[in-house]
């Protein structure tokens, strides 16, 4: 299995890229990914997307060292990632409490992908805008550029809450899957190019295999498509690409 990444600041953009992502096993057989994507017109939006990768990766770290100690349990990738979004919700709450922080700061999306290794089954979530490929077929999460932040549901039940996501895509025979910022569909042309070639950036991203044997494939691809196709993305983008032989 392989993992790739990428991360980029619109061209639109000029002090903060408002993305971000996380990778991390959660136990031994388990991988959490995860795109976050800030809301522009909120406050210190960039904060906001680090602040819940960085919360993703403490309850991979807890979650690791609790498998350790239950032997027996071995719960299916929805549940897994049921047990991980009440966590966020618990943590975003308590730090919202300590830091006395506005809900402003807190506006972000949040694109969930779990997968079990060994079952080799996975869910993917999208808590407001976001995209998701699930070996060659896409599917895009969009609200009207009007996200449902999770921020909004943190003094909600969450069982009630989590039980009204429909956004989820459940998958098994891992080959080629990714999740992406909406970002991934703002690719406009910045400059004329001394060629006709034409290409679909999301394509070229998520389902091309070229340039596969690079760790920074999906960086080589951004790159390809700006100063040889001369397109870039206008919003901020975050992508994980994860493949398997």
């Amino acid at each position: 299995m392989t993992i790739y990444s990428a991360l980029q600041i619109g061209d639109y953009h000029i002090n903060h890229c408002e993305d971000f992502l996380m990778m991390k096993k959660m136990g031994s057989r388990k991988m959490l990914c995860a795109v976050m994507d800030g809301c522009s017109t909120a406050m210190e939006s960039q904060f906001a997307s680090a602040l819940v990768g960085k919360i993703l990766r403490k309850i991979c770290i807890e979650q690791g060292y609790q498998e350790l100690y239950e032997i027996h349990k071995n719960p299916d990738p929805e549940e897994d990632l049921k047990t991980v979004l009440k966590e966020l919700f618990k943590e975003i709450d308590r730090l919202k409490n300590h830091l006395m922080l506005d809900e402003k700061e807190l506006l972000t999306t949040v694109t969930l992908l779990l997968y079990h290794e060994e079952k080799d089954k996975g869910v993917a979530l999208c808590i407001g805008d976001g995209l998701v490929s699930i070996n060659g077929e896409i599917t895009e999460f969009e609200r009207d550029n009007k996200p449902d932040y999770l921020a909004y549901h943190l003094k909600e039940n969450f069982e009630d809450w989590y039980n009204r996501q429909t956004q989820k895509i459940f998958f098994s025979g891992l080959k080629d899957v990714s999740i992406a910022t909406d970002g991934i569909s703002s690719f406009t042309a910045i400059r004329k190019t001394d060629h006709d070639e034409k290409i679909n950036p999301i394509d070229y991203l998520l389902h091309d295999t070229s340039q596969s044997d690079a760790e920074d494939m999906l960086s080589i691809k951004l790159k390809r498509l700006e100063h040889h196709y001369g397109m870039k993305p206008t919003d901020d983008l975050a992508v994980i690409r994860i493949t398997k032989q």
